[in-house]
């Protein structure tokens, strides 16, 4: 009996472990401008980009980013306002909510496809190629890198 309970706390220890161990985070969350240079840096690698257009799309990206970092702050605060209507069974603050949500998704999704689009016209027909086939890539779905430990 000692030794099954001697498992079970060494299973719990191993798991409370696990779970703390994945939900750290040291470094924070990236500002907008480490996050463009990842992207520009992983598309760099993926379609050979040309020191020109490594600036150029280092600036589409980083103004990109900076500017949608209000408009992250604001999806922030309207998922904790759902949150709480929904919590209160507020059927008034559900619906205000979940509008903002939309409005804001729509902001952060013209932001994007515009940036996309201004990179992808600085590519070459060649690059325009590679880069529809990366997985999650091309017009439209251009977003960056997937975080690191996810796959593609």
């Amino acid at each position: 009996m000692t030794v099954t309970r001697n498992a079970v706390a060494f299973l719990i220890a191993i798991i409370a472990g696990s779970i703390m161990l994945f939900s750290q985070n040291p470094s924070g969350p990236a500002d907008p401008a480490t996050m463009a240079q990842h992207r520009v840096h992983f598309l760099s690698e993926q379609l050979s980009l040309t020191s020109d257009q490594q600036q150029q799309a280092l600036a589409i990206f980083s103004n990109s980013a900076t500017s949608l970092s209000s408009v992250h702050e604001q999806m922030k605060t309207a998922h904790e306002a759902l949150r709480t209507a929904v919590q209160g069974n507020d059927t008034n603050g559900i619906q205000k909510a979940a509008q903002t949500i939309g409005n804001l998704t729509t902001q952060t999704t013209a932001a994007e496809a515009t940036a996309d689009a201004a990179f992808y016209k600085i590519l070459t027909p060649d690059q325009q190629t590679k880069l529809a086939q990366l997985p999650h890539h091309g017009p439209g779905g251009m977003h960056g890198p997937p975080p690191p430990g996810m796959q593609p």
